[in-house]
């Protein structure tokens, strides 16, 4: 049993439920909305369609590749994130995705101490400076609304690629 919200997501509840379960002991859980339904919907991001990316890494090149991905999703994209590092994220989402990006960053979600606050990237990294001291946070961006293209590289010029054709013979 916990009131920190659902086990397994950032605590030891994974390893408590294989615990119980190895002993043959029933686990039974009740569903609750998913973090980011109630705070999408109290703040005017899509909720019908969402990309969930949970904890992206702190640093590093996966950690930039999924920044990319936040910045060219058409839908809301969903994160998660440790209260120490919030403002972090929230200024490389700003770089990412532009500083005007509509946002919102909800903590403590069905506590005592919730909080939903909704901004540009730069107003949200400007609050959040001086991280929370504690919470579950659920980060949440305003999507594109338009489908990521692809991006191709350019057909070859037929005429250059002759030439050089026949430049080879």
């Amino acid at each position: 049993m916990t009131d920190a919200g659902t086990p397994t997501v950032s605590d030891p509840g994974a390893l408590l439920v294989a615990a119980a379960r190895e002993r043959d002991i029933p686990v039974v859980t009740v569903p609750g909305p998913p973090p980011s339904r109630p705070p999408c919907r109290s703040r005017g991001l899509g909720a019908d369609r969402y990309l969930f990316l949970g904890f992206i890494p702190r640093k590093g090149a996966e950690r930039r590749r999924l920044l990319d991905v936040v910045a060219k999703s058409e839908w809301t994209v969903v994160l998660f994130e440790a209260p120490p590092r919030v403002a972090e994220l929230l200024e490389d989402l700003a770089a990412a995705c532009g500083a005007e990006r509509p946002a919102a960053v909800a903590r403590e979600l069905t506590k005592l101490f919730e909080e939903t606050r909704a901004g540009t990237l730069a107003e949200l990294a400007g609050y959040y400076a001086e991280a929370p001291a504690r919470g579950e946070v659920t980060v949440m961006l305003a999507g594109t609304g338009k489908p990521a293209r692809e991006e191709r590289p350019a057909a070859p010029d037929p005429k250059e690629r002759a030439r050089a054709l026949l430049a080879q013979a």
